[in-house]
C-alpha cells in the first residue's frame, strides 16, 4: 500500500485544454444567461384565440412569470405562441376555461359530486 501512496496521478496530455475567456465582442450569440423568447404583445397576435394548451413558469428579471401556450384559430400547431397572462386576448375568459379544463381532466371525477352524487376515485 505504501508504494502507491508515493505516486502522483497521471493522465493523458490530450485531456488538457486551454481555458479562454468569453469574447462577447467576437461572439455575441454566446450568452451565459440566455433570455427567454420575446413575449408577444396583444397587437402581435396572429388572430383570434382558439384555446390555451398548457402553461409554464419562467423567471424574468428575477421574478417568476407564468406563460401560456396559445393556439390561434385557423392556424397550425407550429404557429403556437407562448404569451404572458396580460397579453392573452380575452384573458379572463380564456384562462377560466383553461383552468376548468385542467380540473375536469384530473384523475378524480367531480361531475357526480356536483349533481348530488358521490366522488369516484
Amino acid at each position: 500500500m505504501e508504494e502507491f501512496s508515493r505516486k502522483h496521478p497521471i493522465f493523458s496530455v490530450s485531456l488538457v485544454k486551454p481555458y479562454f475567456q468569453i469574447q462577447a465582442d467576437k461572439f455575441p450569440s454566446r450568452n451565459r444567461n440566455p433570455t427567454p423568447q420575446d413575449i408577444l404583445e396583444v397587437k402581435d397576435c396572429p388572430g383570434p384565440l382558439k384555446r390555451i394548451i398548457k402553461d409554464k413558469n419562467i423567471r424574468l428579471d428575477g421574478k417568476d412569470q407564468r406563460q401560456y401556450l396559445v393556439r390561434f384559430k385557423n392556424k397550425t400547431a407550429d404557429k403556437d405562441k407562448w404569451l404572458a397572462e396580460d397579453a392573452i386576448p380575452d384573458g379572463n375568459l380564456n384562462l377560466r376555461r383553461f383552468r376548468a379544463s385542467r380540473r375536469l381532466n384530473s384523475p378524480i371525477n367531480y361531475e357526480p359530486f356536483l349533481e348530488g352524487g358521490y366522488v369516484r376515485l
